[in-house]
């Protein structure tokens, strides 16, 4: 793995353990389910991608990612109370944790399977089912259900970092084109409330009375 990689690697565990640290102090929790949170979210979405394509869990093989996270959430704990509004911040955050947590899962499971399609999905996988699995625990009103883009954000890096590795754009500079995409129209979903066209209820058809 490329060091630009690993770093990423660490820093999406750091922001999303963040992102799980101020849901806890949202919720006035102590300081064990603060780091529990914040271990789940930092680590979750790599955890997932990890056994769909079956090689070792990446916190198994190294701790230091879990070390990463009760760190990130002890510095939360004794913090969080200096933030103006600690769901603004944890909604940023978790923005900049998807974007580079989708390419350092586009670019492990490019590495594995050597698919470009495996690579977005677990690049989407990655990027999102850690923030997925925090809401759903803490109770809060999970991102997949809300109408702003999200999955999309994750989907679109991913592509766009593989499609440029493909045209063996120079690392990392294909790593950083495809973070800021995803980035950007999960930034525009935010600031702007971008959404995709949502399905639409139509009537049924009549019953056949014949």
């Amino acid at each position: 793995m490329d060091p630009y990689i690993v770093y990423s690697d660490y820093a999406g565990v750091a922001l999303f353990a963040a992102t799980g640290a101020l849901t806890a102090s949202r919720k006035q929790l102590d300081l064990v389910a603060f780091i529990f949170l914040a271990t789940l979210t930092g680590v979750g979405g790599g955890t997932v991608r990890d056994l769909i394509l079956g090689v070792p869990v990446f916190w198994v093989q190294q701790q230091t990612y879990v070390l990463v996270c009760a760190v990130t959430a002890i510095a939360v704990f004794f913090t969080a109370h200096l933030l103006e509004s600690r769901y603004h911040v944890l909604l940023w955050l978790d923005a900049v944790a998807l974007a580079v947590y989708a390419i350092v899962g586009a670019d492990k499971g490019l590495a594995v399977t050597g698919s470009p399609v495996i690579a977005i999905l677990t690049g989407v996988m990655t990027g999102t089912f850690g923030g997925i699995a925090r809401d759903l625990l803490a109770g809060e009103p999970s991102a997949v259900t809300r109408k702003e883009i999200y999955i999309t954000a994750a989907l679109i890096g991913a592509a766009t970092f593989v499609a440029l590795k493909a045209t063996g754009l120079t690392p990392p500079f294909n790593a950083v084109i495809g973070c800021l995409a995803a980035f950007a129209i999960r930034a525009g979903a935010l600031a702007f409330g971008w959404t995709l066209p949502s399905y639409q209820s139509r009537p049924g058809r009549p019953v056949d009375g014949g």
